[in-house]
């Protein structure tokens, strides 16, 4: 399913259920050494996925070790992000000559528990939802779990720019629908953004999907090269 938001230069690998045997390096093992088993299979097939997807870029079997935030921390020249959720795993990596940051999210295609979405949104996007609603957009989707999954994306691209937190009410994002079931959107920074070598991130732009269950998002911000290049016919 990722495949479907993902630019050219984007690798990918997913699994819709868990390996038998996890596969993990020894670092990996001591992480999750007191973890129950669900949590070691997803924890070991996502790394699975995400060796698959580096090696596509010739990089070599390596643990996946997280940082402070739980965030992967890839190899040398490479960035990359994963996701898990029930019924679903999956990573992107990508060269970081031709991409800042990536980030994506899975979530199951359901209503998010009472009362999460006023903790997780802003008014306006509450406002949006509404009207796209009315309009009869997002009636093939649940609309308040694809804003979860929304922010998600968002955060996991804008960690590894600035290690610093990003609160929920710190981004307000906008959806466009292309189809019942797929689209973009826009996230907009309500707080300062990180300098890049093309001035400074004002917010991201993302894909999004559903199907078999679950809604899928992801940003993947380009460099300046790879930018000029897909302008001039490249990539």
């Amino acid at each position: 399913m990722i495949e479907e938001i993902l630019p050219a230069g984007v690798r990918f690998a997913e699994a819709f259920d868990d390996d038998l045997a996890p596969g993990l390096f020894p670092e990996e093992e001591a992480l999750v050494a007191r973890a129950v088993h669900k949590r070691v299979s997803e924890f070991g097939t996502v790394r699975r996925c995400a060796r698959a997807a580096l090696a596509t870029l010739g990089v070599p079997p390596a643990p996946l070790l997280p940082g402070r935030r739980g965030e992967p921390r890839w190899p040398a020249g490479i960035v990359g992000s994963m996701t898990h959720c029930i019924g679903y795993r999956g990573a992107v990596v990508a060269r970081s000559a031709e991409f800042v940051s990536l980030g994506i999210d899975a979530e199951p295609d359901e209503q998010l528990p009472p009362d999460v979405l006023s903790v997780v949104s802003l008014p306006e996007e509450r406002d949006r939802m509404a009207r796209q609603g009315r309009n009869g957009e997002g009636s093939a989707v649940h609309a308040d779990r694809l804003l979860f999954s929304a922010k998600e994306a968002v955060f996991k691209a804008w960690y590894p720019l600035t290690r610093q937190e990003l609160d929920f009410t710190e981004a307000s994002i906008a959806f466009t629908y292309a189809t019942a079931r797929s689209g973009t959107f826009d996230a907009r920074l309500l707080v300062p953004g990180p300098e890049l070598d093309g001035g400074r991130l004002d917010g991201f732009t993302g894909r999004w999907t559903a199907g078999q269950g679950l809604v899928l998002t992801a940003i993947a911000v380009p460099t300046r090269a790879t930018t000029a290049a897909r302008g001039n016919g490249g990539l």
